[in-house]
C-alpha cells in the first residue's frame, strides 16, 4: 500500500518559497546576522505545522517566541518583547496542551477545529481592547519605538492568541492582521539597519503562511464535520 505524504505539493512549495524569501535576501544584503535568519526559519517551519493543525507547530512556536524576544529587545521594540515573551510564548504552551487534548481523531496529529459563538468572539475583542489600553501606557513609559504601530501589534496578537487556544480557524485571521502590522514595524527597523532584513522577510513569509493556514483550517473544519 502506497504511503500518503504528510505535506502536499502546495505545502512543500510554500515552505521552499518561504525559505528562499528569507535566505536569498539575507545572503545578498546582510550575510552577518545569522541569528536573525535562523530564528526566522524556525518561525516559518512552525507555521507550516500549525497550518496542518499539528501540535508540533506550537512546540516550535515556543522556541521561536523565546528567541524572537531577544531580537525585539535589541531593536528596542518592547511591545514585541512583551508580546512574544509574556503572551505568545505562554499562549503557545497553553495551545500545545489544548491541541494535544483535542485531536480530531484519537492518535491523529490534527487538532479538532472548534466552533465559537458570536458572544465569545465579541468577548475576544473586548479582552484584547482592555489589554491594549493597559499596555499602551506601559509601552509609552518604556519609550518604545514606533509606539502607535507597536500598540496595534498588542491588539492583534491578543486576538490571535486567544483564538489559537480556543482552536478557532479565525486565529489565522488575527495573525494575518498582526503580520501586516509587523511588516510595517520591521520595515522601519530595516530602513535604519539592514540587519533586520531577515526579520522583515520573516513576517512577509508569515503573512503568506497564515493566509494558507486560514484556508486549510476551513477545509479541516468542513472535513471533520463531514466525518462526524
Amino acid at each position: 500500500m502506497k504511503k500518503t505524504r504528510y505535506f502536499t505539493n502546495l505545502e512543500v512549495g510554500i515552505l521552499l518559497f518561504s525559505i528562499s524569501l528569507i535566505v536569498v535576501p539575507f545572503f545578498i544584503f546582510d550575510r552577518t546576522n545569522y541569528y536573525n535568519m535562523f530564528v526566522s526559519l524556525i518561525g516559518t517551519v512552525s507555521l507550516l505545522f500549525c497550518a496542518k493543525g499539528n501540535p508540533i507547530g506550537q512546540m516550535l512556536m515556543i522556541i521561536f517566541a523565546t528567541l524572537y524576544a531577544y531580537i525585539a529587545f535589541v531593536g528596542r521594540y518592547y511591545s514585541e518583547l512583551i508580546t512574544y515573551l509574556f503572551m505568545t510564548m505562554p499562549i503557545a504552551v497553553i495551545s500545545l496542551i489544548s491541541w494535544l487534548k483535542n485531536p480530531a481523531k484519537k492518535g491523529k496529529m490534527e487538532v479538532k477545529v472548534n466552533v465559537l459563538s458570536k458572544k465569545e468572539l465579541l468577548f475576544t475583542l473586548f479582552l484584547a481592547t482592555i489589554l491594549t489600553i493597559v499596555f499602551f501606557f506601559i509601552l509609552r513609559a518604556l519609550n518604545t519605538e514606533n509606539l502607535v504601530v507597536s500598540t496595534i501589534s498588542i491588539f492583534t496578537s491578543a486576538i490571535a492568541g486567544y483564538l489559537t487556544i480556543r482552536r478557532s480557524e479565525y486565529f489565522a485571521v488575527g495573525y494575518i492582521l498582526n503580520d501586516f502590522v509587523l511588516i510595517v514595524l520591521w520595515g522601519f527597523a530595516t530602513f535604519s539597519s539592514i540587519e533586520y532584513l531577515s526579520v522583515l522577510m520573516c513576517f512577509l513569509v508569515f503573512l503568506i503562511n497564515d493566509s494558507y493556514t486560514f484556508i486549510n483550517w476551513r477545509k479541516m473544519k468542513k472535513h471533520q464535520a463531514e466525518i462526524k
